[in-house]
């Protein structure tokens, strides 16, 4: 039997998730933005400008680009006597499911202080919804998100000097960005790697990767994607993909199938050298090009890994999942699998 665990039908579509206009504190215009992502090969925008959320649909174009309506929300740990360099933060990404959305999760015009977002506020943007910093309120706010029907994500943990005791206990999150440009690019070197990500998952929490360029201008743009693999460029697709776990991160290697076969792991890949296979126990593995080459294709078996998982009754949360590393040492991550998902694989 042979799961498909990116779609083998349909296509892949490249998308920065992460993104910030003179909406807010962006240096470009949307239309801007547009013409730049789309001259990169990216059909997908998500315009996440802080506190402001606006639908973009009058940028979309049949097959060729799409405007995600997403906004983000910042709370800063105000009153702890540090000044801003060293001030904690937690940053969320909402993203609606409706692209005409206009319900406003959390709502407080008074948080739309950055840049010259307050001056975009929309008349809907009413309430007085008041953020605190701590696990529990984001929970709350996560709660309120999803229960309006927007995706969440959790961003950059370095840059928001947020440090495991502060995340590990969010629940019900999305994804996890697991390449920030803007961050990265600044130093912040956490927030170019998985480790985030494998917190959540050895907890058996089911968030996917994004790598996002959270970018503010040209200098951080077009660096890191997902590839979302959907029927077509609609917006329904598109959300879909996303709440399914239909894509990939990256900021250099491409995928172009991964399917389980049996208890193979099978994959065909581009711009490729090393591929690891991380899982939440000591079975990792690793193939590698010879020097000078790269990889097109590799596999791994599964079969101890499954059966053990099964044997010692932690399906839910025994996972696998893969990262590839490109020459310069540029990364590609898939979700986590999980065990549970793979129930009628025979061992």
């Amino acid at each position: 039997m042979i799961h498909a665990l990116i779609p083998t039908s349909g296509n892949f579509y490249k998308a920065n998730l992460h993104t910030h206009s003179t909406i807010s504190d962006g240096v470009n215009t949307v239309e801007q933005i547009k013409e730049l992502y789309m001259s990169r090969g990216y059909s997908v925008v998500a315009f996440t400008d802080h506190d402001v959320m606006l639908d973009h649909s009058d940028l979309n174009e049949d097959e060729k680009f799409l405007a995600l309506t997403s906004y983000e929300v910042e709370t800063n740990k105000d009153g702890c006597g540090l000044t801003w360099p060293e001030m904690p933060c937690y940053h969320l990404n909402f993203y609606a499911k409706n692209p005409h959305e206009t319900y406003y999760p959390c709502a407080n015009p008074r948080y739309a202080c950055i840049g010259n977002a307050r001056q975009h506020v929309q008349d809907y943007y009413q309430g007085d919804y008041w953020r605190r910093y701590s696990v529990e309120g984001q929970n709350e706010m996560i709660a309120e998100a999803q229960a309006h029907g927007f995706l969440v994500s959790y961003n950059h943990a370095a840059w928001s000097l947020q440090h495991y005791p502060d995340y590990v206990g969010l629940d019900n999150v999305t994804a996890v960005e697991v390449f920030n440009t803007g961050c990265y690019h600044s130093g912040y070197a956490m927030d170019g790697n998985e480790h985030v990500l494998d917190d959540f998952l050895y907890q058996g929490k089911r968030v996917y990767p994004v790598a996002g360029d959270d970018s503010h201008g040209p200098e951080d743009s077009c660096f890191g994607w997902v590839r979302f693999k959907a029927p077509s460029l609609t917006y329904d697709n598109i959300m879909a993909a996303y709440e399914k776990g239909d894509f990939y991160a990256s900021w250099g290697p491409d995928i172009t199938s991964l399917v389980l076969d049996g208890t193979v792991l099978k994959m065909d890949c581009e711009n490729t050298v090393r591929v690891f296979l991380v899982t939440e126990g000591r079975r990792s593995d690793f193939r590698e090009a010879p020097a000078g080459e790269e990889l097109h294709s590799c596999a791994f078996d599964l079969s101890d890994w499954l059966r053990q998982a099964r044997a010692l009754g932690i399906t839910d949360k025994a996972y696998f999942r893969l990262t590839l590393m490109d020459a310069s040492g540029s990364k590609a991550v898939t979700r986590g699998y999980f065990a549970d998902e793979l129930e009628d694989v025979e061992v």
